[in-house]
């Protein structure tokens, strides 16, 4: 039976392993896929003329992104690297043979992935959305066609009982036609203000309504009624709770987004009845879920590769890389359904992690212990 002292020492080597070779990957893998984007992307680079310090600048907030992105696959891969090694170098069989059982052989996986998990949920959390915000505005200057404002019929809440309808709104010169504003009391609508367009001011960072009308009645009139109040004008300054951002392209806004941010944004838009939510309520629960991903992924890499294999590391590798793609798949195509309405956010966020789990523990039969 192992001793203690022996239970440590075999601890801190394997979390060593671990980690050591969880970074190693990473800096390998990004440093690979960095390196394809910039071929795919130098044409792009040349055509703006871009110096090299914008570039570099640039890369500066891409591998932050890509590597908080993979860290949860990457850690599979070095946790069945590292113990198929293990395994082939029969050490696994001999700290099994020693009466080490193998629920506290995972200890140390799991210490090696709660410092993982820790570190990418802080990462994906706070940090990594700071450096989106500035990778997201420079794809959008330099990488993407220029993007037109489609939606028609644009209704939001404002404020309590007061609704903003748009007919449609032109982003390039932040225009918006046929508005109206509607207020209510006890469900009766009590005053509407309507304008031919509002055009937003830049340098007074509000909007000006042209050729508006604002008609006003008490409990006794309706709103179009003789008894009314109208009130007309050329034109009128005035902020509204929405700014042309609010009309930008907001695909994969939510990667510029900290949880925080997430949870106030969210809130907003089901305050306004927008459309659209899904895609940040699935990202928000996504945070959360991500660190728990790491350490299912690493029971079932150490459930991969614990068997020692005649043909040496390759199948485990093999076999882990299979299993990881899958589990790609089924994250990608949750996620897809969510983002639509067809599936909760918090389902697309956590089934992949619950399916998983319940494939390790069925694996979990077949490992020698």
């Amino acid at each position: 039976m192992a001793d203690e002292s022996t239970m440590k020492l075999l601890d801190r080597y394997i979390i060593k392993k671990v980690l050591s070779t969880f970074f190693f990957v990473m800096m390998i893998l990004v440093a690979v896929i960095t390196v394809i984007d910039i071929t795919e992307k130098v044409d792009k680079f040349n055509d703006h003329h871009l110096q090299l310090s914008q570039i570099l600048g640039y890369y500066l907030d891409f591998v932050p992104w890509i590597s908080g992105l993979l860290t949860p696959i990457i850690c599979f891969i070095a946790i069945v690297y590292v113990t198929s090694r293990l395994a082939a170098h029969t050490e696994i069989i001999a700290m099994l043979s020693s009466g080490i059982s193998f629920r506290r052989l995972l200890v140390p996986y799991f210490i090696a992935s709660s410092v993982i998990a820790g570190l990418s949920f802080v990462f994906n959390g706070w940090i990594i959305p700071h450096s989106n915000k500035k990778r997201l505005a420079f794809e959008m200057e330099y990488f993407q066609n220029k993007y037109y404002f489609e939606r028609r019929n644009v209704h939001m809440q404002t404020a309590p009982n007061v609704f903003l309808f748009i007919q449609n709104f032109n982003n390039q010169s932040n225009i918006g036609y046929q508005f109206s504003l509607e207020k209510f009391q006890d469900n009766r609508l009590v005053e509407k203000l309507t304008a031919d367009n509002i055009q937003w001011d830049s340098t007074k960072r509000k909007w000006t309504i042209n050729q508006w009308v604002l008609k006003k009645v008490d409990n006794i009139f309706e709103i179009n009624s003789p008894g009314s109040v109208a009130e007309r004008g050329y034109r009128m300054d005035t902020t509204l709770i929405i700014t042309p951002k609010d009309f930008e392209n907001d695909a994969h806004q939510y990667d510029g987004m900290t949880i925080p941010e997430l949870g106030k944004h969210i809130t907003q838009i089901r305050f306004r009845g927008a459309t659209g939510v899904e895609a940040f309520e699935t990202e928000r629960h996504i945070r959360f879920a991500a660190p728990f991903t790491t350490f299912v992924l690493v029971f079932m890499g150490v459930i991969v590769s614990a068997r020692k294999s005649r043909g040496g590391t390759g199948f485990q590798v093999a076999l882990g890389f299979s299993l990881a793609f899958i589990f790609i798949l089924f994250f990608t195509m949750t996620r897809t359904f969510a983002e639509t309405g067809s599936l909760s956010p918090f389902l697309a966020a956590w089934m992949p992690n619950l399916v998983f789990t319940v494939i390790s523990l069925a694996m979990y039969k077949y490992v020698p212990r």
